[in-house]
């Protein structure tokens, strides 16, 4: 955020920011070599995915000759279009990360006709060569590796054998991370069964704290989840006596009782290579995709809730999935007796981005 905490889009196209400014007893700071901008939806400190970007966003502010400048809490409108010209024509941004869905469609597709010298990429698989300027791009972490990895601890720590699960959308990226976790679950544990309840949105804290005790209730003692800040179902599962697992970034300290293990993403790792990439005169990929292999995505440290069979087992499957052993092994049937995987799906298979079936062990329904 500005050291001004004001929001860096109301000084665009001001004629007097430069004279606020200066009047103001404030200096400007100068222009590093590399300055790169990153924008929020939500609270960096929110436990999940703002807190992820942010974690990332620290990595920056680690290299030499970067400057970061940030701006959270941007609605999916106008808004976002404003920060974005802001940061490149107050700050001199020549790389941006907007970190949210809908900045993407048209604000960022828009900003980067108009500044074909600017790179911007979207934490997604949004960019298409036959539509969008080369200036921008995406980059994605294949967290259904990690839920993969949660359901693996998960079962083995499990005494009812009842797993719930909380989803945002019933969207394929979404169900992916379901039924990746359900399939871990199974791996290690036949008798399990995976509870799910959708909210329907990415941020309902109160629905969430509904469905984590409606779960509880039902006898789940382990709960897991795919919604934007997982704080209100860790805290809440935590104070239920249940275990958790994480999504997005870490929840650990939420839960110093019954938190398993959870599935980062590992922001970082693509923002110092793309700065590192422009620092060396370097194109920056269009396309970024990956996973452990990657050093894209991450597993929580194991936390009190975890067993030390579920730590062996999960711990020797981040080293196969890195090596690049596939997570859905067909043939795979979904919760109502199709078979919907013939085969074995590579970790990054293409037919993955068109689930929409729940696999069977999944007790709930995307309709």
């Amino acid at each position: 955020m500005s050291t001004l905490k004001l929001t860096r889009r109301g000084f665009l196209g001001s004629a007097a920011a430069g004279s606020l400014l200066l009047a103001s007893g404030i200096r400007v700071q100068a222009a590093e070599p590399l300055t790169i901008g990153m924008i929020y939806v939500g609270p960096t400190g929110d436990f999940g995915w703002n807190q992820a970007h942010a974690v990332g966003a620290a990595a920056l502010k680690a290299l030499p000759d970067v400057t970061v400048v940030e701006e959270e809490n941007v609605p999916e409108t106008v808004a976002v279009a404003q920060s974005m010209e802001s940061m490149i024509t107050l700050d001199g941004a020549k790389l941006l990360f907007p970190t949210s869905f809908g900045y993407f469609d048209p604000f960022m597709i828009e900003a980067a006709k108009k500044h074909p010298e600017v790179e911007f990429r979207h934490p997604t698989s949004l960019w298409d060569p036959k539509k969008h300027p080369m200036n921008l791009g995406g980059y994605f972490c294949y967290l259904d590796q990690g839920h993969y990895i949660n359901g693996i601890a998960a079962g083995l720590a499990t005494k009812t054998n009842k797993i719930g699960f909380i989803a945002a959308k019933p969207i394929a990226l979404v169900l992916r991370n379901v039924n990746a976790f359900m399939v871990g679950a199974k791996k290690v544990n036949p008798n399990v069964e995976v509870r799910l309840i959708i909210t329907g949105e990415w941020s309902l804290p109160v629905r969430e704290a509904e469905a984590t005790n409606a779960l509880v209730d039902a006898g789940c003692d382990v709960i897991a989840c795919h919604v934007d800040s997982p704080k209100v179902v860790v805290e809440t599962a935590e104070s239920r006596g249940a275990k958790t697992c994480g999504h997005n970034a870490d929840q650990a300290s939420l839960a110093p009782k019954g938190f398993i293990t959870g599935a980062e993403l590992k922001w970082g790792t693509v923002y110092t290579q793309y700065a590192k990439l422009i620092g060396a005169g370097e194109k920056l990929p269009n396309v970024n995709e990956g996973g452990y292999d990657k050093d894209m995505v991450a597993s929580t440290p194991f936390g009190a809730g975890a067993t030390e069979a579920g730590i062996a087992a999960a711990t020797a499957a981040i080293a196969e999935v890195k090596a690049g052993a596939p997570i859905f092994v067909g043939p795979l049937k979904d919760n109502t007796g199709k078979t919907v995987i013939e085969g074995t799906l590579g970790l990054y298979d293409g037919s993955l981005w068109g689930t929409n079936y729940l696999l069977e062990g999944i007790v709930g329904s995307i309709t």
